[in-house]
């Protein structure tokens, strides 16, 4: 075995270097030792990689996805997990402590005494830890959340538990989406094309998504997926749309998932019907934006923030997953080495002329 492993740190806007580490030993607040087979890159780690997130929690290794083998672990984790050596997990974000008062109500995405994250800065990794995605191990600490799974599927669509446990989540979990529900999906990236298709799941009447028109091919793959009508938003009125193709009345939820754009906060307010359910799911950084919140409080409307995937969310996309009932293939873009991690970042960002991303995976391996 190597006795170093290499890593891609982000060091500051726009700025990545690879860099070598010592192989973790187990022991203390390492409980498990992963081999990355893939890691997803997320809309939030090209904002982070551009800056607009800030500058919190850096130097970090970035790579909040990741998809993995377990080369070591020690008996105690073992236990605690229901795993061992050589099986295959996926890998939750935060690190939680575990005991506090919200965790034991299973609250635990809201621990107020967190150990770190993986890959996240919010809170910070732990520093000079491989803890991030884009490197070739991680040290697991013993608090880590993982969940098993099978390893006969190719990895590249494996690591897709992320973005479709948020589609599950924030559709289903959080807006409630049911049989014959109307469903208005701002934004056509892999997290919108996940609620799409969850929504669908679970027998939606009228799903509705939005893109841009560099989004074509994701459009159409939105259809594909469940959408009914797929809304270019520079081409037409998004709410003018939606009411006509309601009879008026705007659909029951609104998931507005685009990132830092303001407009699709505005058109989800008064696209939303009387009574109805708004999920914010789409990071803006620190930009202000200015509503009517008396069209929230006379729409008597529920909004809610989406913050993440918790459990539930990550076990039924993995049983997604395993079921083989989707065509996810189509999802998964374009996967690269370590050594192609910030034109991945840039190709998903949309700053890749000639190329289209839509699930960009980092493979360690390649």
């Amino acid at each position: 075995m190597a006795d170093m492993v290499r890593a891609v740190v982000q060091t500051g806007p726009r700025q990545m270097e690879m860099r070598e580490y010592p192989r973790p030993s187990l022991g203390g607040d390492t409980g498990a030792l992963l081999r990355v087979e893939a890691c997803g890159i997320c809309g939030s780690d090209v904002e982070q990689y551009k800056g607009a997130m800030g500058t919190r929690g850096l130097p970090m290794i970035p790579g909040h996805e990741p998809l993995g083998v377990i080369e070591e672990i020690t008996d105690e984790t073992a236990a605690r997990w229901g795993v061992q050596a050589g099986d295959r997990v996926a890998v939750e974000i935060l690190i939680p402590c575990r005991s506090c008062g919200r965790c034991l109500a299973g609250n635990y995405m809201n621990c107020k005494n967190r150990v770190g994250s993986h890959g996240g800065g919010n809170p910070p990794a732990r520093h000079g830890r491989l803890t991030g995605g884009y490197a070739e191990y991680i040290d697991l600490h013993p608090n880590s959340i993982v969940h098993p799974m099978r390893g006969d599927i190719p990895a590249e669509i494996a690591v897709m538990y992320n973005p479709l446990g948020a589609g599950v989540r924030w559709a289903l979990h959080y807006g409630g989406v049911h049989l014959g529900s109307t469903v208005l999906v701002l934004g056509a990236g892999q997290r919108g094309l996940a609620a799409i298709l969850a929504s669908r799941y679970v027998g939606a009447g009228t799903i509705i998504a939005t893109g841009l028109t560099r989004d074509a091919n994701k459009l159409e793959l939105a259809k594909e997926f469940g959408a009914d009508v797929a809304i270019n938003v520079e081409e037409e009125n998004t709410v003018e749309r939606v009411r006509e193709l309601t009879g008026g009345d705007g659909v029951d939820v609104v998931l507005d998932l685009t990132p830092m754009a303001h407009q699709p906060i505005r058109d989800a307010i008064d696209a939303v019907r009387w009574g109805g359910t708004i999920v914010l799911a789409g990071l803006k950084g620190q930009q202000n934006i200015e509503l009517v919140t008396d069209k929230l409080i006379n729409k008597a409307l529920t909004v809610k923030g989406a913050f993440s995937v918790d459990a539930a969310g990550y076990e039924n996309a993995i049983k997604l997953i395993e079921s083989g009932r989707f065509p996810l293939h189509k999802m998964q873009t374009h996967k690269f080495g370590l050594d192609g991690v910030e034109h991945a970042i840039q190709l998903l960002a949309g700053e890749v002329p000639g190329e289209d991303g839509i699930h960009v995976a980092i493979m360690p391996g390649l």
